[in-house]
Parts: C-alpha cells; sequence; structure tokens
C-alpha cells in the first residue's frame, strides 16, 4: 500500500531572516517597492540573499507552526507528499531533515517557478524518485510572452523501491488563485484569475497528455484554487482524453470538523473561507486525480481535518490517497 498526499503548507518561508540596512530604498509610491529582507542559508552561512514581495515583509514560519505543520503531516504518515507554497528547496530540504525526520523523506524535489511571492510547488518521497520534469515555463498559446502557470506543473517519476521500475508519475500543481488586492475592480479581478485557471487547466491537459499513454499510471494533485465542478477546471477534469477519475469523492476526515455555525458540511472539503457577515463556505479545492490505469487500484481516502476553524499552521487541510499497487 503507498499513501499519496497534497497539502498546501501557507508560505512555509525560511525561519532565517531579519532586516537589512541598504544604502537606498524604492519610493514609496512605487508599486513595486520592498522591504529588504535577507535570509541566510544554513548551507552558506557566510552569504545572504533578497528577500522581497511589493513592500511586505516575507517572514519565516514560526518555530510553532512548523512544529503544528510537522504534526499534521507526520499523522498522515505518507509515502509521497506533494506540497505547495515552500520558498525554495533549501527550506523544503530543511524542512524535511529536521522537522520531518522520523518520516524518512529522502527524496526532495522542487523546481523555482514564477511567482512573485517566491512560492514553488514541490514533493517528499520515500520511495525513490526519477526523472523530473518543470512546465514552468510552458505557454498557453506560442505566441505569449509569458507562461501560463503562475507557479509550475511539476512532473516527477516515482520508482520502485529497486530503483528501477517506474510505479507512477505525479503531477504536482498550484492553480491560480481566486485573491484580489483591494486596490483591484473585484469583477474585472475574478473574470481575470477564472479565465487563466481554465488556461492553466487546459495546458495542464496538453502536457499530461502528450507525457502519458492511455495505459499510463499517474495522479494529478495539489491545490486547484476552485472546485471539481467549475466550469474553468473541465478542460483538465473532464477530458475525454485523459478520463481523470476524482480520487477524492469518498474522503472522510480524520476526526470531526470544529464547531461552526452553521456546522461544516457532511462531504470532503479541505478549504475554509469566512467573508465578511456571511455564513463559511468550505470547499474541497486541494485535490488528487488518477488516471483511467491507476483508478483500480484506490483503496481509501481521506483528509487530516484541522482543529481550529482558521487551520492549524495553514488554510488549507491535506489530503491523502492510498493506492494498492
Amino acid at each position: 500500500m503507498i499513501r499519496i498526499a497534497s497539502f498546501n503548507l501557507n508560505n512555509l518561508f525560511s525561519r532565517y531572516d531579519f532586516t537589512a540596512e541598504v544604502d537606498t530604498m524604492p519610493a514609496a509610491d512605487d508599486k513595486t517597492a520592498v522591504q529588504v529582507v535577507t535570509e541566510i542559508d544554513p548551507a552558506d552561512p557566510g552569504g545572504a540573499k533578497f528577500r522581497t514581495f511589493k513592500g511586505r515583509l516575507v517572514k519565516g514560519k514560526s518555530a510553532k507552526d512548523r512544529a503544528t505543520l510537522a504534526s499534521r503531516i507526520t499523522a498522515m504518515n505518507a509515502d509521497i507528499l506533494a506540497v505547495q507554497e515552500v520558498e525554495d528547496v533549501t527550506v523544503l530540504t530543511a524542512f524535511a531533515r529536521e522537522e520531518l525526520s522520523a518520516l524518512g523523506y529522502r527524496h526532495i524535489v522542487l523546481v523555482e517557478g514564477n511567482d512573485d511571492r517566491l512560492i514553488d510547488v514541490g514533493l517528499l518521497s520515500r520511495l525513490p524518485v526519477g526523472a523530473v520534469t518543470s512546465h514552468r515555463h510552458a505557454r498557453y498559446a506560442p505566441a505569449d510572452s509569458d507562461p501560463v502557470f503562475s507557479r509550475d506543473l511539476l512532473q516527477v517519476e516515482i520508482l520502485h523501491p529497486n530503483g528501477r521500475q517506474r510505479l507512477l508519475t505525479v503531477f504536482v500543481n498550484h492553480l491560480k488563485s481566486k485573491f484580489c488586492d483591494f486596490m483591484e475592480d473585484p469583477v474585472t479581478c475574478q473574470a481575470q484569475n477564472t479565465e487563466r485557471r481554465r488556461q492553466q487547466a487546459e495546458t495542464a491537459a496538453r502536457i499530461i497528455a502528450a507525457q502519458t499513454r492511455p495505459d499510463s499510471r499517474y495522479v494529478v494533485c495539489g491545490d486547484f484554487n476552485d472546485t471539481g465542478d467549475s466550469e474553468c477546471l473541465q478542460p483538465l477534469l473532464a477530458s475525454s482524453e485523459l478520463g481523470l477519475v476524482d480520487g477524492l469523492v469518498h474522503a472522510v476526515g480524520d476526526r470531526p470538523a470544529p464547531k461552526d455555525n452553521p456546522p461544516a458540511p457532511d462531504r470532503p472539503w479541505s478549504d475554509r473561507f469566512k467573508a465578511p457577515h456571511q455564513p463559511a463556505d468550505y470547499q474541497l479545492i486541494d485535490q488528487i486525480w488518477l488516471s483511467r490505469a491507476l483508478a483500480p487500484q484506490l483503496a481509501g481516502a481521506g483528509i487530516g481535518r484541522r482543529t481550529k476553524l482558521g487551520g492549524d499552521a495553514s488554510d488549507h487541510d491535506p489530503v491523502w490517497i492510498d493506492l494498492k499497487l
């Protein structure tokens, strides 16, 4: 039995940061203005790198939050863990070797993506990893000047413990968020975000179809930032060529949901959004989909339920599937 999980770690930045003095700073009315923060790389303690984003301090996870994340991941005990919102491979490696050392994640994958907020997708695995392919440079249309993926579509081959046979392939993604800045027109912004998710879904479907065969065993997982029945995700999730199967349709939480008014729904969900003066909206935006060839091996599915309404060190709940391989 192999457990595959996906978890949005909610801005897992390095713990090593401090404010630095510099000779000049951008003008305050410059939209690209930044707070200058440096990170100390444990592998290079004598050096530092700048960490900046739109005038906001880029801060690392507190020791308490890192411990909470580690506790939730340990409870899942997944053999393969796809992650989203991680700063870089140095941060992911340190997290795996320190807070997650007991889980034996020897194989760590992260390719730097496109996000201005410095967050990437990655993968931790106990099983050997084969070929790793990044699709961060993919365009929706050939004439486009910018890549279509906000982060990356990361393709990772998972091998048999003997390191020779390919067991399956994992495609990890983190699609365009619904978030709109308060300075943006919400209607226009949401329409643009939805269209970008549609383009990303269509591009992902095209790439996966080109990278696989009808009998290929693969998983498509990550933070889709929308529900499985949303129109913008249908180019991927309803593709007749791929024939993806929802691995979480019968997923159950590992504990009761926190008390809410009205109560959380009795169906799979991984995200809770509470608009002012509105009841909370619970949706399954963290998803795991299986290829036709892999779907018959599905043996179970679950959700690592939070203990607090706002989330425990992440505003997402992790999801997982068990496969008989």
